[in-house]
């Protein structure tokens, strides 16, 4: 043992160049600072480019430097890499500019990445012609839509080549699932970016960017067991700021035999509780009505950050679905967690997404019934209707199970809205099969679909152990079948929905017209009304303007398979709204409401 004591203070690591493994959690709290000239920017950089092509010798890690000596004091800036000068990672008022590919999770990966760079003086840009820096946040799910992030980097690549030489060079970066899943094609053969950064990888955004500054490519795609960025403030930019994203876990365990997610996200983790309510409860105070929390598989949240979580309780799945992996223990749930975000407002609306089925157990559904702020949509992702399709993508369930739950939810929630994806032309699927995804939408009924044909994705287990079977033109056609019949069932769900009242979110005036406005029920349903001042009470005659981020009363006139249209009746709130109904129960006379409409409450 003495001669390894002799070999750890041989060993020991020089001040100047720190380990990044010795770096403690980064916080995102400091202040930024510019008024570094160009001049002094570009002498510091030359010094960099010195540094990083002759690195640390042999000789900087056997000095007789103590070991303390490595690590950051308490209270210094933790995120700084000794071999970079602190003016070097600070954006100095350069410009970013942002574009955002595929699902929600991506649109709250730009808040975090956004909330990074601004701590460090970048600053952000709605004009791509003003960018120092773009970055793509990208989307790996299909080949189309990476097909479309290549095109859009020959479009940049072209722009950046044209860009004056008295300007700051542009810099392009790719971010989130793409740049982990295609490293080596966008780094080395295509050479079309500078930096990239996997959904892991955000914190090390300003290095990187430092690193590229120099001339050099610069990367970072590794995935963690840890990372959930829970001490990092997202900078919310949803529009005129009545709701936002709050993600809560990441990663994927299901390891579903079509899915790439799990091999670019990583595995699960969930965020502590405790930071997930804070930053609700900022959201509140911020006047925001909806939050919609987020996870690649959000109902299988399990914090077991504290010790008091860490029972032996195993977790429940929906009845008559199982998993690939063991049966977790302890932690607190997904119910757990919808509780007390449900508790901080209740005028403010909760969502979540994206849910898998296995996760619904009956604890779960009557929180969601019993709470009024708590949306009374599910999204449930069935992929196909044929048992033997579902066996093959790994599923962890039958078609017999599915259609279980859904009337066990339907039981629970009668006024539910569901939702679902489906994937056309999987491995082997054969006509019969397709027939019974036609007649699974059939006979659920959802409103909100998203269906695809199938795209094999590498890594994943169909590429390694399937053969993608269906010819192209007979995934395109199951696929145009499938909408049909959703859209079919769609407008038929939806027409049930005339005469009734909903309560709608206004998210601002309507894309076709600037004479309407357009707003979200309870079920996530579009609803289109004219723009007309409205009362603040049923029945009262003062009336007030209708603006994004209010509560209205709506009565449905007309529907089709993907809105509903109506006329505004009153200004109201969740927590207001049955006075609101029981009011205008009592003023069938009033000009708006025929004696013989039917009074259906769907929302809270």
């Amino acid at each position: 043992m003495e001669h390894l004591r002799t070999l750890k203070t041989l060993f020991s690591t020089p001040k100047h160049w720190i380990p990044v493994g010795c770096l403690q959690p980064r916080y995102c709290c400091h202040s930024t600072k510019t008024g570094v000239t160009l001049g002094e920017r570009r002498a510091a950089l030359d010094r960099f480019k010195t540094q990083i092509s002759s690195g640390p010798s042999f000789q900087d890690f056997i000095k007789g430097v103590s070991v303390k000596q490595t690590y950051v004091a308490d209270g210094e800036d933790s995120d700084r890499h000794a071999y970079l000068s602190e003016d070097l990672e600070m954006g100095n008022s350069r410009k970013v500019y942002f574009e955002t590919y595929g699902c929600q999770m991506n649109v709250n990966d730009t808040e975090i990445a956004w909330s990074i760079l601004q701590r460090k003086g970048y600053q952000r840009t709605v004009d791509l012609k003003e960018a120092d820096v773009v970055l793509l946040v990208t989307c790996s799910i299909r080949e189309k839509a990476e097909q479309t992030i290549w095109n859009r980097l020959q479009q940049l690549t072209a722009m950046k080549k044209k860009r004056l030489k008295t300007h700051i060079p542009m810099k392009i970066g790719i971010l989130g699932c793409m740049a982990e899943r295609l490293k080596t094609e966008l780094l080395e053969r295509e050479k079309l970016v500078d930096v990239l950064a996997g959904p892991d990888a955000y914190r090390d955004l300003p290095r990187l960017l430092t690193v590229a500054d120099g001339g050099h490519q610069a990367s970072n795609v590794l995935l963690s067991l840890e990372e959930t960025y829970a001490d990092i403030m997202p900078v919310h930019h949803a529009p005129q700021g009545h709701s936002a994203f709050v993600s809560i876990m990441r990663g994927c365990d299901n390891m579903c035999s079509y899915c790439i997610v799990p091999f670019t996200r990583g595995r699960e983790r969930s965020r502590p509780v405790s930071s997930i309510l804070e930053e609700v409860r900022i959201l509140s105070d911020q006047g925001v009505k909806e939050v919609m929390l987020l996870g690649q598989n959000v109902n299988s949240y399990r914090d077991t950050s504290e010790e008091q979580f860490c029972g032996e309780d195993p977790t429940k799945l929906s009845r008559g679905f199982n998993t690939v992996y063991r049966t977790k223990q302890g932690g607190l749930r997904f119910s757990d967690l919808l509780d007390r975000v449900s508790q901080i407002d209740p005028d403010m609306r909760i969502r979540f997404t994206s849910p898998h089925p296995k996760d619904f157990p009956d604890e779960v559904l009557h929180l969601i019934a019993e709470r009024g702020n708590i949306c009374k949509q599910i999204h449930l992702p069935a992929q196909s209707g044929s048992s033997q399709v579902l066996k093959a993508m790994r599923r962890g369930y039958t078609r017999e199970a599915y259609l279980d739950l859904v009337q066990n939810i339907k039981r629970i929630i009668p006024e539910v809205s569901l939702s679902s994806d489906f994937i056309s032309g999987f491995c082997g699927e054969t006509d019969e099969d397709h027939q019974q995804t036609l007649s699974l939408i059939r006979e659920v009924g959802y409103n909100v679909g998203f269906l695809f044909a199938y795209s094999m994705r590498k890594k994943t287990h169909a590429f390694h152990r399937l053969q993608d079977d269906v010819p192209g033109e007979v995934k395109q056609r199951r696929l145009q079948e499938c909408i049909s019949v959703f859209r079919e069932e769609a407008a038929s769900v939806n027409a049930a929905l005339i005469g009734s009242i909903q309560l709608v979110l206004v998210e601002g005036e309507s894309k076709r017209s600037a004479k309407d406005l357009c707003g979200r029920t309870d079920g996530s349903m579009k609803v289109i009304f004219p723009k007309e001042d409205v009362p603040f009470q049923p029945a009262e005659s003062n009336t007030a303007p209708i603006s994004a981020g209010d509560y209205v009363l709506v009565k449905i006139l007309s529907a089709n398979s993907q809105s509903l249209r109506g006329e505004a009746l009153s200004h109201s709130s969740l927590s207001g709204t049955m006075t609101h109904y029981e009011t205008l129960a009592r003023h069938q006379l009033d000009e708006h409401v025929a004696p013989d409409t039917t009074m259906i409450k769907t929302g809270p």
